[in-house]
């Protein structure tokens, strides 16, 4: 039988977007590095389940790379390592280029916070004579996925002599975990007449925490009472610090492989840890870049990208102009001459799920990392919608460099929708495109990427950077 190609298949090969599973296009090398790097990734996601963990996590790394916190004022010389350090639940590490910063950055940012349920101010209560937590659910989470999962409690008292009591229990083996309960089915004729978006109610989102009362004949509220006392005599701390408090209750599970082939991972938090670690480990091992190359891991984007610590303040901005200023350079100019690489993830498509996703313009598990020219919602709302020139350029890179990337879109046009970070790095004057890791099941308690596509999401980053 003949080999040779048709006419058409020749010029179907020159002319069409003919992208392949990655896993049949990377040779061995390439499939190994990827394992290697992602028990990496796993042990970062196990150890930074909260913003705070992970800035703290992410620093831990730095300095062992010789990173150390900038100092204004400093003079620093092209190879030079720092990082900046705000409030505890946003970094930023940068490695001095040759050419001068007002001459423009190269940028990564990704997002270290996710989709979890947090403790009201005032959560601890008793009702028939077992203790509970009120929460406050933060991000886009579907309620009907927490009920019955195992959960651990994570973050930190601040006390009123300005002490801070961190707080990390039912993550170890021998350490107890809590679960907001749901009804049997047997009794859930009434709950389960509710649309799914209904199933379970924010105020139902109450955390089980015990049930053993004070030994006391006197006195009512005497579960809560003993679990107080538990709590004084563990962190030192009265009902009223609960008030000052960040606590997250998070699912108590590790990340670990997905599938009789070991070949993706599953974990909590991969919104957006996954695109977070890709960046801050290709910033450790950038060297002697021409421009400045800059990761910034960030909080509150599920929620907005509100506040101090989320990227629509002016953290960012004043980052560029500290290490302007420190050339007896322009911040402003440096940033309109910089370029950035918005690190957040698309929505894998869902081979159970395939209604909402359009087939053309769906990002797929294996596929690679996604380049995505926009987001936002129906009408692009909320999106900074990359320029073609500066498309074009990233493309230009990712095959240059011999990385497996592909394209994609969030879902069908009146489908939803979502948004990153890139509208609030835009509005600074820098050029910026998504590119992120494709995830099934996202915003979930338990989130499944591949493996494949997270080591792409590392290398273009780090390629960019370099």
């Amino acid at each position: 039988m003949s080999t040779e190609k048709s006419a058409s298949a020749e010029l179907k090969e020159k002319l069409f977007n003919n992208r392949k599973n990655g896993r049949l296009v990377a040779d061995e090398k390439t499939l190994q590095l990827t394992d290697e790097y992602c028990e990496g990734y796993k042990q970062f996601l196990d150890a930074a389940k909260t913003e705070r963990e992970a800035v703290k996590t992410a620093i831990r790394m730095a300095e062992d790379k010789g990173f150390v916190a900038f100092e204004r004022g400093k003079k620093y010389q092209a190879g030079d390592k720092v990082y900046i350090n705000n409030r505890g639940k946003t970094v930023a590490f940068a490695v001095i280029g040759e050419e001068d910063v007002e001459n423009g950055v190269n940028i990564t940012a990704a997002h270290i916070d996710s989709p979890r349920l947090d403790l009201k101010p005032n959560p601890l209560y008793e009702e028939l004579e077992l203790a509970l937590f009120k929460t406050h659910y933060y991000g886009g989470i579907r309620k009907y996925q927490w009920p019955t999962v195992p959960l651990a409690l994570h973050g930190a008292f601040a006390k009123k002599d300005g002490s801070v009591v961190e707080v990390s229990i039912g993550e170890q083996a021998d350490e107890p975990k809590f679960v907001v309960n749901d009804l049997l089915p047997h009794l859930a004729k009434e709950q389960s007449k509710r649309t799914l978006s209904e199933g379970i109610q924010g105020e139902e989102l109450n955390i089980l925490i015990g049930s053993h009362p004070f030994k006391d004949d006197a006195g009512s509220e005497l579960v809560k009472l003993n679990i107080m006392k538990l709590l004084n005599e563990k962190y030192d701390i009265v009902e009223e610090d609960f008030l000052s408090a960040e606590l997250e209750a998070v699912p108590a599970v590790g990340a670990c492989d997905i599938g009789f082939d070991r070949t993706m991972i599953g974990a909590y938090g991969q919104d957006d840890r996954v695109c977070a670690y890709p960046a801050l480990t290709a910033v450790l091992n950038v060297k002697n870049p021409k421009h400045t190359a800059l990761a910034i891991l960030t909080d509150k984007e599920e929620i907005g990208s509100c506040g101090n610590t989320g990227l629509e303040s002016d953290f960012l901005r004043f980052v560029i102009r500290d290490l302007a200023m420190m050339q007896g350079g322009d911040g402003t100019v440096a940033l309109r001459n910089s370029k950035c690489l918005s690190a957040d993830v698309n929505a894998a498509m869902d081979p159970t799920f395939q209604g909402p996703f359009e087939r053309r313009n769906a990002s797929k598990l294996n596929y690679g990392v996604v380049l995505t020219k926009y987001t936002g919602a129906r009408g692009k709302a909320g999106t900074s919608d990359a320029s073609a020139e500066y498309t074009a350029e990233i493309r230009s890179l990712l095959d240059r460099e011999n990385i497996i990337w592909q394209s994609g879109e969030l879902g069908k046009v009146d489908e939803g929708g979502g948004g990153t970070v890139a509208q609030y790095i835009a509005n600074l004057g820098v050029d910026v495109i998504d590119l992120g890791v494709p995830v099934l099941s996202m915003h979930a308690p338990f989130e499944t990427t591949a493996k494949l596509d997270v080591y792409m999401c590392y290398r273009a980053m780090y390629e960019f950077m370099k």
